[in-house]
């Protein structure tokens, strides 16, 4: 976080990075007040603790084999300690302090096979943007946003998406510094149309500076953007409107943020292809918004794509009255994003599952159709990666107990989104595209967003609705860092489409690091049989053990608040252990798809 004493001598403090040959120069500039005979003192600390003092202000200085920071999951998050000191008469009067990370960022767009391409470029690495929208909360708290973002974190997390609306306070930004979550940043605005006068414009430069200048050293800022949707309601605008949208998120913002941070990348608009109205929403450039279920092709960047659910029962309980607890009464639709979420919530189950017959086990078929919703369309886009470049599902938080597309609720309970996002995040990630009764054909892809080759095992099984094989096969494959690498098409007439069903594991060094299970129907069509789970507590573990196949396994406890290393997973006849990340195993308890119904 950025400090400054109250003695008004240090103004501003900028310091520009230089990156060249293995190399960083800091040029350490500012403004600043003299008061008689002020010295100026600039110190620079190392991620070590090492301590170079510039003894003058503006100062410079070479950085040699510079730790650089880089994006969760690609590098470590090194930051340096720049402070500047106001001396009188031998005594600090004033001083300036804020940490930085070693790092260049921008957006790779590029003319490719597929169109333009838009993807995060750190220190020169394309970086897939895996994450989600961030909400902030009015009593959001250092503690409270912390353990939100680890748990962002927790779920292989690179990047989060600040909307407009409110901008989060100081400490959000250092804790993403911290944890190495890049940040798409939203300039606060959310207007269909703006009639821009004189005085709005002078207004809206001065909240450009002032943001930018708050924001500018954190090495997490990696996308401004000049607001969310409007270039889309261009068909609703005057002339005067349209032009007057031009001059504010073409002209006048990207200026004065070119004179705040010269180096920071702008992009007009989200959906847009780079601005002037030019086909907002194109799959084949810039950033999209996704329905998840649109085939028409992946999209370059996927900047917003989600479902609603509900929170578990005792979050429903803290805003409901018993008489109230009913997905269309008027207490739920209250708490819920938009009027029509209760309606896509049970859209969203007829999809997947049977009709549930009790109001607990909705909640918990809404939570798992919006999960697997998501899941398919997330590993779609990185199955895709190259040409896409980004996924970042709707919300990772609410900011009150309600129905929406978040992964996490108010009380900071995981909904099954979250762990099934742990999952389809990993940086080495097996995954299957949609099976078809029909064409009864597999097809298996792994995904490696790490800078290193992976050597890997696949073993594929085909079995029946006991776990019995019926069919396996076990490949070797080294996938290139950064790439996607696709396995042969493999045909499957032999099987049942309503009693079979196929598992796939990737294994690196004989430890499986990605697991999943596919269906050739909807779970609603499928023969389970009971899998009489059963729950028991081992120290630190939870094991759960099954008679069949079981799919959406979800542990709970009494209060429903256990936060654990895996839950909502699917799993054969056996045993399955967990570790216990928080809360207390009280009342412990199981079911899976199987109880829907």
């Amino acid at each position: 976080m950025m400090k400054q004493a109250a003695h008004n001598i240090i103004m501003d403090v900028f310091v520009s990075q230089t990156h060249m040959n293995g190399a960083v120069m800091l040029d350490i500039m500012g403004d600043f007040c003299t008061a008689g005979d002020t010295e100026f003192t600039v110190f620079v600390t190392d991620p070590r603790g090492r301590v170079t003092e510039l003894p003058s202000f503006p100062a410079h200085l070479a950085i040699e084999g510079p730790q650089l920071w880089w994006p969760r999951g690609y590098g470590e998050q090194s930051l340096y300690t720049v402070r500047v000191e106001a001396r009188l008469d031998g005594q600090v009067a004033d001083f300036w302090e804020q940490k930085i990370g070693l790092r260049t960022a921008s957006m790779s767009i590029e003319t490719d096979g597929y169109g333009e391409s838009f993807a995060h470029m750190i220190n020169g690495v394309k970086i897939f943007a895996m994450g989600a929208g961030y909400t902030p909360r009015e009593d959001s708290t250092p503690e409270r946003t912390r353990r939100l973002l680890e748990d962002a974190a927790a779920a292989n997390f690179n990047c989060i998406r600040v909307r407009g609306g409110v901008c989060p306070h100081g400490f959000f930004y250092d804790i993403c510094d911290e944890l190495g979550l890049m940040v798409w940043q939203d300039f606060m605005f959310s207007s269909p149309a703006y009639d821009l006068t004189q005085e709005l414009a002078e207004n809206i430069k001065a909240q450009v500076r002032n943001s930018v200048t708050r924001l500018r050293h954190h090495p997490c800022i990696a996308l401004w953007c000049g607001n969310e949707g409007l270039e889309l309601s261009a068909p609703k605008l005057t002339p005067r409107q349209r032009a007057d949208y031009i001059r504010l998120f073409e002209y006048i913002i990207p200026k004065e943020l070119k004179r705040c941070d010269p180096d920071a990348f702008y992009w007009p608009s989200s959906p847009s292809s780079g601005g002037g109205f030019d086909r907002p929403d194109s799959p084949d450039s810039g950033d999209v918004h996704s329905k998840c279920s649109d085939q028409k092709g992946p999209g370059r960047y996927v900047s917003d794509f989600g479902t609603p659910s509900c929170p578990c029962l005792p979050t429903v309980e803290s805003f409901t009255p018993p008489k109230e607890r009913n997905l269309f009464s008027r207490s739920m639709e209250e708490h819920s994003d938009t009027p029509r979420d209760t309606a896509h919530i049970m859209a969203n189950i007829q999809r997947y599952y049977l009709c549930p017959t009790s109001f607990d086990t909705l909640l918990y078929a809404s939570q798992l159709s919006q999960a697997e919703i998501l899941r398919a369309a997330a590993q779609r886009y990185r199955r895709h990666r190259g040409r896409c470049m980004g996924a970042l599902y709707r919300q990772l938080d609410d900011c009150r107990p309600q129905v929406s597309c978040s992964s996490i609720d108010y009380t900071g309970r995981w909904k099954a989104l979250h762990y099934f996002a742990k999952r389809f995040f990993a940086p080495l990630l097996l995954s299957c595209g949609e099976l078809s009764g029909q064409d009864k054909a597999l097809g298996l892809c792994v995904t490696n967003d790490t800078l290193a080759p992976h050597t890997v095992l696949i073993k594929w099984a085909l079995r029946d609705n006991s776990g019995r094989v019926k069919r396996e096969e076990t490949i070797s494959l080294t996938v290139p860092p950064l790439e996607s690498a696709w396995l042969d098409e493999v045909l499957l007439p032999e099987a049942d489409i309503f009693s079979d069903l196929v598992t796939y594991t990737l294994y690196e060094k004989s430890a499986p690091i990605s697991f999943g299970t596919a269906l050739f129907v909807p779970p609603k069509y499928y023969e389970f049989h009971d899998p009489q789970l059963d729950c028991r507590l081992d120290g630190e573990e939870i094991i759960v053990t099954s008679k069949a196949y079981a799919q959406g396994v979800e542990i709970r406890n009494a209060k429903e608040n256990l936060i654990l290393s895996d839950n909502y997973f699917d799993m054969l006849p056996g045993e399955y252990r967990v570790k216990i990340l928080r809360g207390k195993p009280e009342e412990l308890r199981a079911r899976s798809v199987y109880d829907i119904k």
